[in-house]
Parts: structure tokens; C-alpha cells; sequence
């Protein structure tokens, strides 16, 4: 097989597919009478757009209504779609954009092509209530996933066997992806790209959509309080981008209130207003992503990784590691490595 052409760097960044199989490029969303509109389009948005500036090998997309069209969806419009259900044979990746109900029955043709598909390798996506989909067709027994918090009781009652984790965007489980409310669709897409693509095509994505380029999954869904008056998060805003910019250094909170120029007691309060997380849980979750693209350097110690990640030691990056993900970084870089494209 001849060596991969290297697509030319964008912005300064060079855009990779290295983690993303030609045979799992088919993106396929499904369309129901009833569909969720807004989750949809999350999908369409994403993964549906020409995107000529990523190259030839994006993603391709298609929609398969699960019943003949025309179908309604929320808000008034109608969708046709490209096929029926034996789209799902042919994707790489489903995505299931919500669902009419959570006490509504799944059709069977439905469960029984999702249980084809994850049998034969394909990537599951779910958004909000589209959960329930998954659920239905057994794919969720023994494995971590979220949905909408308004979701989590009718979830536990119908399907017991689910490892919920409450009050996160969303939970990657490798072959099984699953959201919480509609707009974390967008980090867990946002998030796939990543997987796939890397952080520099994800930005891109991003920027074009005009939203945050990572939420990290273990985020708050529900941020209490008000957020921040303007001239704090103006204050807030910057440090949060220098510790972006440097996150293996040690950032007391002392010093991070002093140079918001604020008491720590009121930084800790607006802090938590302006993101949904405290100062620690914030600079876990960026350390922890920084860590995931380290690893995507097969060559980088695992001692490297940590330290240039803020954790110190490879024992403390492991231990972070597999508490947020379910997985050791070995792991995590050998999964990866393992579904990276051949170079000869």
C-alpha cells in the first residue's frame, strides 16, 4: 500500500486523519418522525459540511430515515432522507440525535441494525436522549454513559444495567460515545474530531462554529448560580488563557486570585460562575487533554508526558488517567496506534 500523502499544513497546523480508518469516514445520522432538530443539526453541522480545507479525507455523510419520508421534526420542518436503515450497514460512525420520547418503544428493525452495526465495529454516537436508543438495542450493559440530567432517573428505571455517570458532558467508551443535553452534542462531536483528526483540525471545527474548542467530558452540566459580570470575566478570560498556554506549571490559587486581582474567596466563587468547575477540577481536565495529545507522540516517554502535563510523575498521570477514562495512557496510546492507517 503506498505511503499516505501528508496533507499541507492550515494555519500553521498540520491537519492529520492518522487516527481514522477510510472504511469509518461514512458518517451516518439518523432521521425519525419526531427528530430532535437541533441534535440533528449538531450532526449535520460537524460532520455534514464540505470542509475542502481538511482534504479529501474528511468525513462523508449521509442520513437514514428510519421510517419513509416525509418526517416530521421539532419546530415544523420536514426531512427527506438519502436511505433507510441499510445506510447503517455501511457507516463508520452512527450518530442518534435525541429521541422522540423516553417512554416511547425503539422499532425493531432499528435495534437490530445497531446491534449489526456495533457488532461489526461500528462507532455509536448518541445525543440528549438518544440514549435511549442505544439502550434499547442492549449496547449500553456494563459500560459508562451519560445523558440529559432531567434524563437520568427514566434511564436508571428502564435500563439498570448502565454504569450512569452523572453530571458530565459526555463519556467516551471507545466504540460507544454517548452526550449529555443538546449542546454538549457539540463537545462530543467536537470531541470524535479530535479522536480522529487531532487538536489542530478540532480548532478549526470549532472556529467555523464560533464555540469553545474543548469542554473537556468531565465538565459540569449544570453551572450554579449566575455567571460572571462582564468586567470579571474579562478578568478571568486571560488567566484562564495563560493557563491554557502553560498548564505544567504550578498555579496556587493564590497567586491565580492575585493576578485576577480578587480575594481567593471571591475568585473560588466567580470562578465557579464562569465555568461550572472549580479551579482544580478545571486544571485536571486541561492537564488530562494535554496529556491525551502527548500521547499521540509514540516516541514521548510516559515520564515526559507527565511532567509536560503539570502531573510530575508517570504514577500520577496513570492514576488521573484511568480514573477519568477508564483506561491506562498505555492503553490509550495503543488504541490509538492500533487504529492509526498503515504506512506501507
Amino acid at each position: 500500500m503506498p505511503k499516505p500523502q501528508a496533507r499541507p499544513p492550515i494555519n500553521g497546523h498540520a491537519i492529520s486523519g492518522r487516527h481514522l480508518a477510510p472504511a469509518d469516514r461514512l458518517v451516518v445520522v439518523l432521521a425519525y418522525d419526531g427528530l430532535c432538530t437541533f441534535e440533528f443539526g449538531v450532526a449535520v453541522e460537524i460532520f455534514g459540511l464540505p470542509r475542502p480545507e481538511m482534504g479529501a479525507d474528511w468525513y462523508r455523510f449521509a442520513v437514514a430515515g428510519l421510517e419513509p419520508g416525509p418526517m416530521r421534526a421539532e419546530g415544523g420542518v420536514r426531512v427527506l432522507a438519502d436511505g433507510g436503515l441499510d445506510l447503517l450497514a455501511e457507516a463508520g460512525t452512527i450518530v442518534v440525535p435525541g429521541w422522540r420520547g423516553a417512554d416511547l418503544p425503539v422499532p425493531g428493525p432499528l435495534v437490530e441494525a445497531l446491534r449489526a452495526a456495533a457488532a461489526r465495529g461500528a462507532r455509536l454516537l448518541s445525543i440528549c436522549s438518544g440514549i435511549f436508543v442505544l439502550a434499547a438495542a442492549g449496547l449500553l450493559e456494563g459500560r459508562r454513559a451519560t445523558t440529559h440530567w432531567r434524563h437520568a432517573e427514566a434511564l436508571a428505571a428502564r435500563h439498570s444495567g448502565i454504569r450512569f455517570v452523572a453530571d458530565v458532558l459526555y463519556v467516551d467508551e471507545g466504540q460507544i460515545l454517548t452526550s449529555a443535553g443538546s449542546a454538549a452534542g457539540i463537545d462530543l462531536c467536537l470531541h470524535l474530531v479530535r479522536r480522529d483528526f487531532g487538536v489542530a483540525a478540532a480548532n478549526l471545527v470549532a472556529r467555523r462554529l464560533v464555540v469553545p474548542p474543548h469542554r473537556d467530558g468531565g465538565q459540569t452540566q449544570r453551572v450554579p448560580g449566575a455567571v460572571a459580570v462582564p468586567h470579571e470575566a474579562a478578568r478571568i478570560g486571560p488567566l484562564l488563557d495563560a493557563i491554557r498556554a502553560d498548564p505544567g506549571r504550578d498555579w496556587p490559587i493564590a497567586v491565580l486570585a492575585a493576578r485576577a486581582g480578587m480575594s481567593a474567596r471571591t475568585f473560588l466563587r466567580r470562578f465557579t460562575c464562569a465555568t461550572g468547575t472549580t479551579p482544580a477540577r478545571w486544571l485536571l481536565a486541561l492537564r488530562l487533554a494535554r496529556a491525551r495529545d502527548l500521547l499521540d507522540e509514540p516516541d514521548r516517554p510516559l515520564q515526559a508526558v507527565a511532567e509536560a502535563a503539570g502531573f510530575a510523575t508517570a504514577a500520577t498521570l496513570r492514576r488521573h488517567f484511568r480514573r477519568q477514562f477508564a483506561m491506562t495512557p498505555a492503553a490509550y496510546r495503543a488504541r490509538n496506534a492500533k487504529s492509526a492507517p498503515e504506512d506501507a
